[in-house]
Parts: C-alpha cells; structure tokens; sequence
C-alpha cells in the first residue's frame, strides 16, 4: 500500500472521541497518524494501520 504523509485515511475502528478520519503525520516501520477530530496522535505499527484502513480520503 502507498501511503505517504500528509494522506487522510478512514479507519475501521472508531476512535474514543467518535473520530474515524485520520492525517498520516509519519511513515515507516510505524506510523504516526493524528485524529481530525480531536488532535490526538498514536503510533501504530505499518501492520495495523494498513489492516485497519477502510479508505484513503486524499493523496497529496
């Protein structure tokens, strides 16, 4: 999957602020992604995000 910073994604998950849309803010072995709703930021290894994504929104 090619994913690069600055891609908007959907995830299957929904996050606790009720967030689904997510900006990839890092890329590599783990992924660096913020919540659109609500700011926060995790890391998720590249396994679980590229499982875990139902839609990339944009590509820049």
């Amino acid at each position: 999957m090619d994913l690069k910073v600055g891609d908007k994604i959907k995830l299957k998950k929904q996050h606790p602020c009720g967030g689904y849309e997510w900006e990839i803010l890092r890329v590599g072995a783990d992924f660096r992604i913020k919540c659109l709703t609500c700011g926060r930021q995790i890391w998720l290894p590249r396994k679980e995000v590229e499982r875990r994504i139902t839609k990339i929104i944009t590509e820049e």
